[in-house]
C-alpha cells in the first residue's frame, strides 16, 4: 500500500531527472606510422577516424610512394575514415626557415592538381581532404600568402562534387596571425566554405581558450581540431608525461564546451584528432605521443581512453 502511494512521486522524480548531454564531436588519432593499427591498445579504443599528412609531391619518389601506400593500405584494412592533409615537400623546413631550393618551391595550381589526381586514382575511397596543412605557419610556402592557400583549396573544391568528397578550406595553427590570415582567406575564397581545421596547441597546453573561441567566432560551419594534444616535450615545455596528460584532459574540456554553437560563435567543433600515437625518445625536439616508442602507455593514453568510448 505504501509503495503504491509513493509510485506517482517516483514517476514524477524520474521525469525531472535530465540525462547528461553527450558531446557530439568524434575522436580520431593522427599519426604517420602504420604500426599504430597493429597496436592492441589502439585497437581497444575502437576509433573509426585517423588523419594522415602527405607531401604534395609524394609520387615523385619510390620510397615516398611506398610510405604512403603502407599507411593507406593499413588504414583501409582497419576500416578507418582517413582525413588526408597535403603539405610541403619533405625536407623543406629545417626547423628555422623554409628552404628556397627549387624542389621546395610552392607548386602551381596545375602541378598540385596533377599530384592530387595521382593520389585520388590510387585511393578513390578517401572522402575528406585538407587542401594544405598549417597554411599560416612559417614552415609552409602558404605563410603570409592566403591567396596561394585559396588556389589549392579551389582546385579541390572544383573536383569535390564530381569525385564526391569533402574539402577543408583553411587548416590553421593557433599562432598570432591566425585571425588575420583567416579574414583574408574568407574575403577571397569562393564557394562559401563551411569546413575548417584548427591546431589549437597553444590553448590546450597553456590551459587557455582564446584562440579556439576566436576561430569559432570567425568562421561559419564546422571546425575539426585536425591536430591537437598535450605536449610531452617542446620549446618551453620540459619533458613531462604527467603534464601532457593534464593538458590532454583540458583538450577534451574545450571540445566538450564548444561542440555545440555558443552565443556569438558561427561554428562548432565536430571532430578532434589527437596527435599523436607514438612518442619519441627522450632527446627528441617534439613529443606528444600517447604511448612510448615501445608501445607502453603514457598517462595521456588513459585520458584518451576515458573519453574515446563516448566519441567514436
Amino acid at each position: 500500500m505504501a509503495f503504491r502511494k509513493m509510485l506517482p512521486l517516483l514517476l514524477l522524480a524520474s521525469l525531472l531527472v535530465v540525462p547528461a548531454a553527450e558531446a557530439k564531436y568524434r575522436v580520431g588519432i593522427a599519426d604517420q606510422h602504420p604500426a599504430m593499427f597493429d597496436s592492441p591498445r589502439w585497437q581497444s579504443l575502437k576509433l573509426k577516424r585517423t588523419r594522415f599528412v602527405v607531401p604534395w609531391d609524394f609520387n615523385k619518389r619510390d620510397w615516398q610512394r611506398a610510405e604512403v601506400a603502407a599507411f593507406m593500405s593499413r588504414a583501409r584494412a582497419a576500416k578507418q575514415q582517413v582525413l588526408v592533409t597535403f603539405t610541403a615537400a619533405r625536407g623543406c623546413w629545417n626547423g628555422k626557415r623554409y628552404s628556397r631550393r627549387k624542389a621546395c618551391r610552392a607548386p602551381s595550381a596545375k602541378a598540385y592538381k596533377n599530384a592530387f589526381a595521382k593520389f585520388d586514382n590510387a585511393y578513390p575511397w578517401v572522402k575528406t581532404y585538407s587542401a594544405w596543412n598549417e597554411v599560416n605557419h612559417k614552415s609552409q610556402p602558404t605563410y603570409n600568402k592566403p591567396g596561394l592557400a585559396i588556389r589549392y583549396y579551389d582546385v579541390l573544391r572544383k573536383l569535390a562534387r564530381k569525385r564526391k568528397f569533402k574539402v577543408m578550406a583553411a587548416d590553421v595553427l593557433d599562432t598570432s596571425n591566425m585571425s588575420r590570415y583567416l579574414r583574408s582567406f574568407m574575403r577571397k575564397a569562393k564557394g562559401r566554405p563551411r569546413l575548417w581545421g584548427l591546431h589549437n596547441y597553444q590553448d590546450v597546453n597553456r590551459r587557455t581558450s582564446a584562440d579556439t573561441r576566436a576561430l569559432l567566432s570567425l568562421v561559419p560551419g564546422e571546425v575539426w581540431l585536425t591536430e591537437t594534444g598535450g605536449i610531452v616535450k617542446f620549446q618551453g615545455f620540459r619533458y613531462s608525461p604527467k603534464r601532457a596528460a593534464a593538458r590532454t584532459n583540458w583538450m577534451f574540456t574545450l571540445a566538450n564546451r564548444y561542440d555545440s554553437r555558443q552565443r556569438g560563435m558561427r561554428s562548432k567543433i565536430t571532430q578532434l584528432f589527437v596527435y599523436k600515437w607514438f612518442g619519441e625518445e627522450r632527446g627528441a625536439r617534439f613529443d606528444s605521443g600517447l604511448v612510448n616508442p615501445n608501445g607502453s602507455p603514457r598517462k595521456a593514453y588513459k585520458v584518451v581512453k576515458k573519453y574515446a568510448r563516448n566519441h567514436r
